[in-house]
């Protein structure tokens, strides 16, 4: 027996208010991506920002439209 057969079985054992449930269920999966939805969910960081992580975040933001060259990112990073 196929998945497909295994549901439509389980679905003809549903009753109409679990069939509609499952549908609205199916409707909201459909509708959303889970892991975006786990990131919109997710709390906050509420934790103060370090001096130095707040310049490093200032100094990315900056360069944001910066390409840096591989050779420059390898000495840098590598």
């Amino acid at each position: 027996m196929t998945s497909k057969d295994k549901l439509r079985q389980a679905v003809e054992e549903l009753s109409e208010l679990e069939a509609e449930q499952t549908l609205a269920f199916i409707a909201r999966r459909r509708e959303s991506d889970p892991v975006l939805e786990f990131f919109d969910n997710a709390q906050e960081d509420d934790e103060p920002l370090t001096p130095e992580e707040q310049a490093s975040l200032d100094d990315a933001w900056a360069r944001r439209d910066q390409s840096v060259p591989l050779d420059e990112f390898r000495r840098e990073f590598g």
